[in-house]
């Protein structure tokens, strides 16, 4: 499965990630890409949980990117 992922870089430089379509899921990271990986590992563990509470698993959202000249 594919989740969006926002990922914003705080006043004090850290960067957080939040995964829209799993409420609280939530991670940072001192970088980028230590973000990524925080996050990787927030959702596999937010799934888990899901699964062992015997709850729906949220579905992914779809989106496209659309251009417009201006």
């Amino acid at each position: 499965m594919k989740y969006r992922v926002f990922i914003e870089q705080d006043e004090d430089g850290v960067y957080v990630a939040e995964v829209p379509s799993l409420p609280g899921c939530i991670s940072q990271g001192h970088t980028r890409a230590d973000a990524l990986k925080n996050i990787r590992e927030a959702i596999a563990a937010y799934l888990e949980s899901v699964e062992a509470h015997d709850e729906p698993i949220p579905p992914p959202i779809s989106e496209e990117i659309v251009e417009v000249s201006g």
